[in-house]
């Protein structure tokens, strides 16, 4: 909903969340992403609540809330509330702020006194933390806004004593936190800048209310929190499908030639153009996939993005879609060609008409309002579309990953025969149990995963951790390897060991999609069938849960792997087993 998209319009969105809220549930009909979320505030949360769930309801997230009450987040998260553990959360937002400090600044005391109520304050929430583990999931925490005076001026971001230094102090040992995997942190001190200081701390909210932040603040918090969310579910989007006249430099490149194109030092606007170009390859860093749509001749194309004076080539992108076709049409080839959604999709246009036809014609992609090329920038980074809460090396690694998916379409349609395609792809496959150095991407993949995924069945690192050490479960990751590159891990199994029951059952079984119909399947289900055996197992059982997304899997079971049905429900929920005394190897085409 463009409404929900930055730049959105916080009163319109304060005033409208009823009615907003049913045309988003009609729009989703139901088939959202179910999560429980519950909010420990150290000031009044209603609000962040009701604007959050807008929010995720736009990235196709239908939360369920529950909240402490009013500054009650410390005593409910360390000493417990029955309503909190009955809720089972499976994310917890711990939204606290400057005001709930338990100090400020003070010339009196004395150094070491300033460290010693900062240490206090950082064992507080290390406490909170820690005992809100309980739950094994994922725990958002704010760090601290800058206070709304400086006692001190100036010396109070430098001087201990000062609340200015405690609260950068302390943002930065929260940061810690979340780097060791701890918590995940919300950039409260950001979002209030961005919003501007002096508005933020509207202190008349805070006197009447207990806002943390002023009324029309509030959608910001919640913003934030929702980018956040939806990355930890799996929800972002991976492809940056950029035009290129008067989008990534100034000028048609086809009327003005390569000298006339703004782009570079020169001026103020071409330096614009070249500082955007910058920030798509700093995407590209973090794992953002990029392609071109534009309405150009390739050769036009391909000599602009040779420009000695800007920042993209020609092999940073994916794909290059220079034609006169209809956009919608080549991006919708585009995501074909990478084994990608139409949810993946970012489409950035600097022409008005080819965004609003792309925004009817693939409703799933994101299509930012771009103005003028100083603010491009600005406007695509707080759209949020790529925001990470991890960066493994597979993320590292994405773009040349779809790069070299191309490369495979060109080489399947060029194949007369679907077996010889695959043996012709030459490929290896590194399946074993869970090894430390894979579990966070291993992690990643199990809250991203939708499509192929038998159970939908979500785990935090943790979890994978205590899976990969008991021997009570058997785990398994996939690598595949193949002439055109490393794919990397692309399958996840966890199977439960029964041994009086001499079963194996499968809770989690998902694959990339980008590594579909290549036999991967069939390798993972050999590999497990040797681990099963090996622990003197004598059957597989699987489940099959039904969600809006995995469809494509409800046969997996019986069809692809030949198991047998034990039950199979009216609401699709189904279970299957398979005998694996005199097990033969399945797969043909992967060098294990």
């Amino acid at each position: 909903m463009k409404e929900l998209e930055y730049p959105f319009d916080p009163q319109y969105i304060l005033k409208k969340r009823r009615a907003i809220k049913r045309q988003l549930a009609e729009q989703l009909g139901g088939s959202g992403l179910k999560k429980r979320i519950a909010v420990l505030g150290g000031s009044t949360t209603d609000d962040i609540v009701s604007m959050a769930e807008l929010f995720l309801m736009n990235y196709g997230i239908e939360a369920e809330f529950w909240q402490s009450e009013y500054n009650k987040f410390w005593e409910d998260g360390v000493f417990g509330n029955d309503e909190l553990e009955a809720f089972k959360p499976d994310l917890i937002y711990v939204c606290t702020s400057s005001v709930n400090l338990k100090f400020g600044s003070d010339p009196a005391i004395t150094e070491q006194q300033a460290d010693e109520r900062i240490d206090a304050e950082e064992q507080r929430y290390a406490t909170l933390w820690e005992k809100l583990g309980r739950f094994g999931c994922p725990i958002i925490q704010n760090n601290f806004d800058a206070p709304f005076y400086a006692l001190m001026g100036s010396m109070d971001s430098w001087d201990k004593r000062g609340l200015c230094y405690a609260v950068n102090e302390l943002n930065s040992r929260f940061a810690k936190y979340a780097r060791e995997g701890k918590i995940l942190l919300l950039d409260l001190n950001r979002t209030a800048a961005e919003y501007g200081l002096d508005r933020w701390h509207d202190r008349s909210y805070y006197y009447m209310y207990k806002y943390m932040c002023a009324r029309e603040a509030v959608p910001s918090v919640a913003y934030k929190l929702a980018l956040i969310v939806k990355s930890v579910y799996g929800k972002n989007r991976k492809l940056l499908a950029l035009d290129l006249d008067n989008t990534l430099w100034g000028g048609i490149v086809g009327d003005d030639g390569v000298e006339g194109l703004e782009i570079g030092q020169e001026t103020g606007v071409s330096q614009a153009y070249y500082e955007f170009q910058q920030y798509a390859k700093q995407l590209k860093s973090i794992g953002t996939v990029l392609t071109v749509c534009s309405k150009n001749e390739p050769e036009n194309a391909l000599a602009g993005l040779n420009h000695p004076e800007g920042a993209l080539r020609p092999e940073d992108f994916a794909l290059i879609k220079a034609n006169w076709e209809p956009k919608d049409r080549n991006l919708l080839e585009t995501v074909s060609q990478l084994d990608l959604t139409q949810s993946a999709i970012v489409f950035a246009d600097d022409n008005p008409a080819e965004r609003e036809i792309v925004r009817r014609t693939i409703p799933e992609a994101a299509v930012p309002e771009i103005t003028a090329p100083e603010n491009y920038i600005r406007e695509i980074s707080r759209g949020g579309h790529f925001e990470p809460v991890s960066i493994t090396a597979d993320d590292l690694a994405r773009a040349e990953m779809y790069r070299r998916n191309a490369k495979r379409a060109e080489l399947a349609a060029s194949a007369g025969d679907y077996g010889e395609y695959l043996k012709s792809l030459e490929m290896e496959a590194d399946i074993a149990s869970f090894k430390p150095m894979y579990i966070q991407r291993i992690t990643q993949l199990t809250n991203k995963s939708n499509q192929f995924n038998l159970t939908t069945r979500r785990y935090n690192q943790a979890e994978m951790e205590s899976f990969m050490e008991s021997e009570g479960y058997i785990t398994q990751y996939g690598k595949l390897t193949d002439k055109f590159g490393d794919n990397g891990v692309v399958s996840v199994i966890v199977g439960q060991v029964i041994s009086e029951r001499g079963e194996l059952f499968v809770t989690l079984w998902l694959m990339s999609c980008r590594v579909l119909k290549r036999d991967m399947e069939l390798a993972m289900l050999d590999g497990l069938a040797a681990q099963a055996k090996a622990k003197g197992l004598t059957k597989i059982v699987g489940e099959y849960i039904p969600s809006p997304k995995n469809k494509m899997v409800q046969r997996f079971y019986p069809d692809v792997l030949g198991f047998s049905p034990v039950s199979e429900e009216e609401d699709g929920h189904a279970m299957y087993e398979l005998d694996i005394t005199g097990y033969e190897n399945k797969n043909k085409y992967i060098k294990m």
